[in-house]
């Protein structure tokens, strides 16, 4: 069979007096061929019903794709690809990227981006990224929180923690939660210019640390740098994770406090985050960690215990304020006690003597308690002390020793007497 545009050439051949064995020479058809075809003419080509193909297995999702996409158009292929295939989704994951790049609202191109790339063990990168959550346990209130992360430049391996506050202590603490989860230190941490991390520059442009973070980086040995200003990729590796972790963990989910939270991301840190092929490396994150993970340096023998120390004043129920929550102190403790915040504990001093330690709370006007503190005299510190935790106010009681109920209820008997 031949071609209509080759059909058309022999008839027009033909009307131009060429015989058909001219025509056929030229076109390189059989004379018979041309003959047949001068003979019949064109006709109308007449075509049969479509052959039904294999069914498409994304067909059955699509519907619900849209839906996700319409919801949260930031959410990735590779998400959606997960949740998909937990509702029996059997198909390719190109399938699903070239149904959600239809479907997706276009943007315009953005320019290209150079990478750098350091060597295994030398670099990390830390920032805060802010989020906005409305946890089930608290229906209609709107939280902001923030997260912190830490990626090494070489395996990007990720470390992210959800925290309440960017402040110093918070700072601080996640690197020593990082550090400890890592088994090691980089050489260099590079910082945007966080007011927790830079303070400013002085005459000459250099960068003013701030002097706790350079006794934390002093402890475990490692250089901070500051990246240069309202250049945030110079920091890539970290930003672009806070755009993966919004978009293939965040959206969509729900969460029913700040603990759930952070479960819930560290789970997807280990089953997806640092198990997948990294899209820039092409390798999988956690193997190309086992490779860094001997290059980082090793961690100090003991923790960092640098201090922050205050000056506090004591309220009539026994509580001390630290970053906007509450530390219980022993009965008759001093009106004015010396604190010292170290990253993960508030200690509590009354005339050189430590009378309360106490983890950091996270989050505004949350309470622990130290039961002991209710005896009715002052305690040293002593180990594994019972602690109770309460979170609003209006939710403690003091805990105090029953001779002071009985002193009062025999008190009150008196005055009923006659």
């Amino acid at each position: 069979m031949i071609r209509l545009g080759e059909a058309m050439m022999i008839l027009e051949l033909h009307r131009q007096g060429l015989s058909v064995t001219a025509i056929a020479r030229r076109t390189g058809r059989d004379p018979k061929t041309v003959r047949k075809y001068i003979e019949r003419g064109v006709e109308v080509p007449a075509y049969g019903p479509r052959k039904v193909g294999r069914p498409c297995k994304i067909a059955p999702y699509m519907e619900f794709l849209r839906e996700r996409v319409t919801a949260f158009p930031e959410l990735t292929a590779s998400r959606l690809t997960r949740e998909i295939r937990e509702m029996g989704y059997a198909g390719a994951y190109t399938a699903v990227k070239r149904y959600l790049a239809a479907i997706r609202p276009e943007h315009d191109p953005k320019p290209y981006e150079v990478r750098f790339e350091t060597k295994a063990g030398v670099q990390g990168q830390v920032d805060f990224a802010r989020f906005v959550v409305e946890f089930t346990d608290e229906p209609g209130a709107v939280r902001i929180v923030w997260l912190f992360s830490l990626v090494l430049g070489y395996s990007r391996f990720l470390f992210a923690r959800y925290v309440l506050h960017q402040d110093l202590q918070t700072l601080l603490r996640c690197h020593m939660q990082a550090f400890e989860l890592l088994d090691g230190v980089p050489i260099e941490i590079l910082y945007d210019r966080m007011k927790t991390a830079v303070t400013g520059e002085d005459d000459q442009g250099h960068i003013i640390y701030n002097p706790s973070l350079l006794a934390l980086a002093k402890h475990y040995r490692f250089q901070p740098r500051a990246c240069r200003p309202y250049r945030a990729k110079t920091k890539g590796k970290v930003e672009r994770p806070f755009r993966y972790i919004r978009e293939d963990f965040f959206l969509g989910r729900s969460f029913r406090n700040m603990e759930d939270l952070n479960a819930q991301l560290i789970a997807w840190l280990d089953t997806v985050a640092n198990v997948r092929v990294h899209g820039t490396t092409q390798r999988v994150v956690a193997e190309a960690f086992a490779e860094e993970q001997g290059e980082l340096q090793r961690l100090p023998d003991h923790r960092f215990n640098a201090v922050l120390k205050l000056e506090r004043r004591v309220t009539h129920d026994g509580f001390v304020s630290v970053g906007g929550n509450f530390y219980s102190v022993p009965d008759r403790t001093r009106r004015i006690v010396e604190v010292e915040q170290l990253p993960d504990l508030v200690r509590i001093i009354d005339r050189g003597i430590v009378v309360a330690e106490h983890p950091v709370l996270e989050g505004r006007r949350q309470y622990r308690i130290d039961r002991r503190h209710r005896t009715g005299r002052p305690h040293p510190r002593t180990p594994d002390r019972p602690t109770m935790m309460i979170g609003r106010i209006g939710d403690h009681v003091p805990l105090r020793s029953l001779a002071v109920y009985e002193a009062i209820g025999a008190s009150l008997a008196m005055e009923g007497r006659p």
